[in-house]
């Protein structure tokens, strides 16, 4: 029996009403995206009105775009949040890396590591749950400065690379401004990240052996027995990672969300930013692991362990083969993974926040 049939005649006419009129929306939203120039056909250009709703997840792209000083400030936040959520994970990576490395003095005893897992269960029962967040505060001061230009100028660069009149941007301009952010981001950040590995490396040493009382004492002590260039320590091996990274990541991130967009597979919200954000952690992850390694144990080392950042590199290929440099990959691609979908989400959220919160300021 057809639905409806026991219905009253005022019901049935009102559903049929409705039908007729819940058609009759759907057939003129699409003669009105249709009627919309090819050129440009985007959902900036779609009137609100016509824009899907219950579809969208999370904030809709601004009418006007997010300024530089925007981007800038919504990256040193979406970077912190997302080492706030993932740094236990990045913690474990650098114990792993500097596992097995020949120290001067060399150390009795050393607790060994197995696996993510059991890394984090082994730091929570020997050192405590906070050794998880050892190094925090100076991880949030390098991102406050290290994501907001490596990210935040990104898009800008790139706009200087791009040649005038181009219309889309090409993929040199892109692995261009990636580099360039990503080294001149080391250039004012590596003091933070020398400490944060200090720190994170330290937390398996007793408490007499422990060389800094805090993150202030850290940037004291290094200073005075190593001279400001102990601040500035494997700055080469980490402009080269972090180039790698910004290629592998960056552009990975940029070129992943233009071809969904184009492509019309997702709509440009959260799931899109999630899918890019994935794919970006993962392939900067595989080109970047044996550069990170090297940059973890030289930065690490005691003052004339190392003569430079290639001896490390031998001496690491000398004791560990070349699977050495993969040292810590899975706790490295779940950090980074992770780092990048909480980062990238986040970092898209509050651009446009802001950019919509600018007109009610003004």
């Amino acid at each position: 029996m057809p639905p409806g049939e026991h219905c009253f005649p005022v019901t049935r006419s009102l559903a049929a009403g409705m039908s007729s009129w819940v058609l009759y929306k759907i057939g003129a939203r699409a003669t009105a995206l249709r009627a919309l120039p090819v050129q440009g056909r985007s959902w900036n250009a779609v009137p609100r009105s016509l824009r899907p709703s219950a579809a969208m997840v999370g904030l809709k792209a601004p009418e006007v775009p997010p300024t530089a000083a925007m981007k800038f400030i919504s990256a040193g936040m979406a970077g912190c949040i997302a080492d706030l959520c993932t740094f236990p994970l990045d913690t474990a990576k650098v114990r792993l890396q500097i596992q097995g490395e020949v120290r001067i003095p060399r150390t009795i005893g050393s607790v060994e590591y197995r696996g993510v897992l059991g890394t984090l269960s082994t730091m929570v029962r020997t050192e405590g749950a906070r050794s998880l967040y050892s190094g925090l505060a100076a991880g949030l001061q390098r991102q406050m400065s290290f994501a907001s230009i490596r990210i935040g100028l990104y898009d800008s660069v790139k706009q200087l690379y791009t040649p005038k009149g181009a219309e889309n941007t090409g993929m040199a301009a892109r692995l261009l401004a990636g580099c360039t952010t990503g080294a001149v981001a080391v250039a004012c950040a590596q003091p933070t990240d020398v400490v944060k590995v200090r720190f994170q490396a330290s937390g398996a040493l007793s408490d007499s052996a422990r060389r800094y009382s805090g993150t202030v004492d850290a940037y004291r002590t290094i200073a005075r027995e190593e001279g400001i260039r102990g601040l500035w320590r494997g700055t080469l091996p980490n402009i080269a990672r972090n180039a790698i990274i910004n290629c592998g990541e960056l552009v990975t991130y940029d070129l992943l969300k233009d071809a969904l967009l184009r492509a019309q597979l997702m709509t440009d919200n959260v799931p899109c930013h999630f899918v890019a954000a994935f794919g970006a952690g993962f392939c900067a992850t595989v080109v970047a692991s044996p550069v990170d390694v090297v940059k973890t144990r030289y930065m690490n080392a005691s003052p004339g362990q190392y003569r430079n950042a290639l001896s490390c590199l031998l001496a690491l290929l000398m004791q560990d083969g070349p699977a050495g440099l993969y040292k810590g990959f899975v706790p490295s691609f779940l950090r980074l993974g992770s780092w990048n979908v909480v980062m990238f989400v986040s970092y898209e959220q509050l651009q446009r926040a802001m950019a919509l919160a600018r007109p009610a300021l003004a």
